[in-house]
């Protein structure tokens, strides 16, 4: 690895021993990389965030201001996380109760947006490309492509890959108006079929 390559981090920020770190990400003010962690390469780490034990972070992952990434979230490559997402990784905490046995995983699929003040219920899964409105509560399995809004999240259409609105034909097709990229609603799912 060249030294271009290394991880950039802010002096204010903590990072414990035995965090996994890949070349070209940066990490800025105040933020804690604890013990035990995965972080990518090329991924934006922003102001304020934590990113704990556990928690898997992959390539190319944007994590905005002020987001606690807990144990037991897992975001695949390319995902955005908006200023102040919340996740959980326990039902039905207590103070009282000890439950560190029962952190549940919460998936971010390839691609997918979560954004800001949006809060995501552990235990579920947030499709591929899908897009999570801000302060969005999402309390159940978001599909692949998904647009989600609301308290709680309501599924109210499908996104692109490059995060357009996808109108569907009576054909069921669709076209992204930026990258030209067609897709087809089937059986309630969408799939792209055709790159340009």
């Amino acid at each position: 690895m060249n030294e271009m390559s290394l991880p950039e981090i802010h002096p204010s920020a903590v990072v414990d021993d035995r965090c996994e770190i890949g070349p070209g990400t940066r990490i800025w003010h105040f933020c804690h990389i604890m013990s035990g962690c995965r972080i990518g390469a090329n991924c934006n780490i922003g102001q304020n965030v934590v990113v704990s034990s556990g928690a898997i972070l992959g390539n190319n992952v944007k994590v905005q201001n002020n987001v606690s990434v807990y144990t037991g979230v897992v975001c695949e490559d390319d995902v955005f996380l908006g200023p102040s997402c919340v996740f959980t990784n326990v039902s039905n905490p207590r103070s009282a109760v000890p439950r560190r046995e029962q952190y549940e995983q919460t998936l971010v699929k390839h691609g997918a947006t979560i954004g800001a003040n949006a809060t995501i219920v552990c235990g579920h899964t947030i499709g591929r490309y899908a897009f999570i409105g801000a302060g969005a509560v999402v309390t159940r399995d978001v599909p692949d492509y998904a647009l989600v809004v609301g308290n709680p999240a309501r599924h109210t259409g499908w996104m692109s890959e490059y995060g357009h609105p996808l109108e569907f034909g009576e054909d069921r097709r669709a076209v992204c108006p930026e990258s030209g990229d067609e897709y087809v609603l089937e059986e309630g799912k969408v799939k792209k079929i055709n790159s340009k």
